[in-house]
């Protein structure tokens, strides 16, 4: 039923100027997480986001609450909950390497809306908007209410959320467009350890003096520098040549007195797919390993990183913890965060375990890899989320999705973790259509408009399902 009022409703070239005029709303403003300030407890940036969403649901006609700037709610009706919807406004930093547009300054090209969060996570907010809007204007009665929830801490650790639900109970049914179609039931569990190592002051040259690698644990660094003191561009231009050609990383050489600048520049990539980008810091470590340093605690140190990270390897097969199951797939492990100065090295890298993994075969194995070269390593696993394939809330979105799309629903596991990772019976359904990637976490994030229409009208579809 409503199929075709659906359609006609989106196919309107009003609602598509609607949805474009949402979406950049959002995106022009700057929501990465901060220090928190009074009444903000992620910083000025997801508040604002924040306001501005509960400012769309409002001009909607919709009842809209604040939850402390932790979370906005939208409410359908005032009837009892049935659905809750999961999507978030704040982003990651917009790091480097944007070339259609600035980060923060929306702009449509071939169909597409390029912008930081049009496709992780504003895009969804505002097209789970017009589907609520949809099915208001179209007079679908509804039995019971849907809930959209709009989070704005999902980048750095669902603190939002967590909070949210401290308050009020789990809705009966739970999806967060935060993912790709069909149906995301399975996120595998992640394991982040810190690794440091200390040694005493050195003086000795050439050698690392400092090292900055990376700028958030769930992306694969696109940039990595470091300071060597003691050593000329000229000497380490032949090193930086064949380095280059081995790992595809480019490095930039800049003389500052005693001190020799490295620049490396690789390709960013979200921590739950390192092998689609290019690992700046491990790019970084494999020259310094080839560059004639003097054998102190500092080189000693990055050798050893070098060989419990070997560029390339994004599946831990040098750290010992490789594997992999049919239900989840492969390990993941991305290196993303490094830290060296005169005495010490900190780091942490993001690894996406599937559902074999656990303390004994991951972490006391990691653990003993690092212990072997001096390293200590500390932090737990988190575990996966599964929710069957057979459930009524799984079974629905699917039909849904099929009616809309035109293609075969499944279920899909990910490395990846969304909103639901930690909700009951919850599951990551769109906006993402299959094979399309919007280069979220990465320089030229996108979504394709005519996705985040379909999207639109898969959840009104569901809403009215679920709720009516």
């Amino acid at each position: 039923m409503y199929q075709d009022q659906i359609n006609a409703y989106f196919d309107d070239p009003a609602r598509r100027q609607q949805l474009v005029e949402m979406i950049s709303r959002l995106v022009r403003i700057r929501s990465v997480r901060e220090e928190a300030q009074p009444g903000m407890p992620f910083g000025p940036g997801p508040a604002a986001a924040l306001a501005e969403g509960l400012k769309l649901a409002e001009e909607l006609g919709f009842a809209a609450k604040n939850y402390d700037n932790y979370v906005g709610a939208v409410d359908f009706n005032d009837q009892e909950t049935q659905l809750h919807i999961l999507c978030h406004l704040d982003v990651v930093g917009e790091g480097t390497g944007w070339t259609v547009t600035e980060p923060y300054e929306p702009v449509e090209v071939d169909g597409m809306l390029y912008g930081r969060g049009t496709d992780d996570d504003k895009g969804p907010v505002a097209a789970v908007l017009l589907a609520m809007q949809a099915v208001k204007d179209l007079g679908v009665p509804l039995k019971k209410n849907v809930r959209l929830l709009m989070g704005t801490d999902e980048e750095s650790g669902s603190e939002d959320i967590a909070y949210y639900y401290s308050k009020e109970p789990y809705a009966p049914c739970t999806f967060s467009p935060d993912g790709e179609f069909p149906v995301i039931n399975l996120e595998k569990g992640s394991y982040k350890p810190v690794f440091t190592k200390t040694w005493a002051a050195e003086s000795a040259t050439p050698r690392v003096k400092k090292l900055h690698g990376g700028f958030r644990i769930n992306v694969l660094p696109p940039e990595a520098q470091c300071v060597v003191a003691g050593l000329s561009a000229q000497a380490a231009r032949p090193y930086c040549d064949k380095a280059a050609a081995e790992t595809g990383v480019a490095y930039e050489l800049t003389e500052r007195g005693d001190d020799l600048h490295i620049l490396c520049k690789g390709k960013g990539a979200h921590a739950s797919t390192p092998e689609e980008g290019v690992n700046a810091i491990t790019g970084l470590i494999h020259l310094l390993c080839a560059l004639p340093l003097a054998k102190v605690g500092s080189t000693a140190a990055l050798h050893a990183l070098n060989a419990l990270f070997p560029h390339g390897d994004s599946a831990g097969k040098a750290l010992g913890i490789a594997q992999a199951d049919q239900m989840s797939g492969p390990l993941t492990l991305a290196f993303s965060l490094l830290e060296l100065n005169d005495t010490g090295l900190s780091g942490q890298f993001d690894s996406r375990v599937p559902v074999c993994a656990d303390e004994d075969n991951c972490k006391a194995v990691a653990e003993a890899a690092f212990a072997k070269f001096g390293f200590a390593a500390e932090g737990g696993m988190q575990a996966p989320h599964y929710t069957p394939a057979d459930t009524p809330l799984v079974t629905t979105l699917l039909k849904c999705y099929e009616q809309y799309s035109g293609r075969k629903g499944e279920c899909l596991a990910i490395g990846g973790g969304t909103y639901v990772h930690d909700i009951p019976g919850g599951v990551a359904f769109g906006c993402a259509m299959p094979g399309f990637n919007g280069n979220m976490h990465g320089p030229d994030e996108h979504t394709c408009i005519a996705d985040q229409l379909t999207a639109a009208k898969i959840f009104a579809q569901a809403i009215i399902d679920l709720c009516g």
